[in-house]
């Protein structure tokens, strides 16, 4: 038997961890769809519920292999705890914020994998970023400016986060039902 693992990839500040913390609350009641916290080496705050460790905790983590999926970006170093391998290879739904620089190795490590793109434009995305106040005005810039790793990556699912945080929430969870639908049980 085997699950899936639901790549959310996109651009900082697009509403990834927003529409993913509705989509788990909508989705409480389905014990087979998990959501783990990511592993990141920069202190906690709004906007992620997250596992802040130290650069060195992290690098432990790797060589030892409790992350199934581990990547660096910004100056931070960001994982998925080794669990999300174990509910996937018993037939449940992963779902996670990964880098887009990832998800060609996810088939590899996962077997199953969909990948979800959210966007918005790069005007709200500024905004959101400065909000978060976790970096200066030019950093934020700098996150906005990144280019896209995985530009031609396929995906099974585009939000354009530009409407309401209900409609993009609604369209992650529909998708969620579909992909746990065809999961074989």
């Amino acid at each position: 038997m085997t699950g899936v693992f639901v790549a959310i990839v996109g651009p900082s500040g697009a509403g990834k961890d927003t529409i993913i913390e509705r989509a788990k609350a909508a989705l409480a009641d389905c014990d087979d769809i998990v959501f783990p916290r990511r592993i990141i080496t920069r202190p906690t705050g709004e906007g992620e519920e997250c596992i802040s460790v130290t650069a060195d905790d992290f690098a432990v983590a790797e060589d030892h292999g409790e992350l199934a999926v581990s990547w660096r970006a910004h100056g931070l170093a960001y994982g998925i705890p080794v669990s999300a391998r174990t509910t996937v290879a018993a037939g449940g739904v992963v779902v996670a914020n990964v880098s887009r620089g990832v998800i060609a190795q996810l088939p590899d490590l996962f077997g199953e994998s969909r990948v979800v793109r959210v966007t918005v434009s790069d005007e709200i995305r500024l905004a959101r970023i400065i909000a978060r106040g976790r970096e200066t005005r030019d950093a934020a810039a700098t996150r906005v400016a990144r280019a896209d790793p995985a530009p031609e990556h396929p995906v099974d699912l585009e939000i354009v986060n530009d409407g309401t945080l209900d409609e993009a929430c609604a369209q992650l969870v529909e998708f969620l039902h579909h992909v746990r639908a065809v999961v074989p049980r």
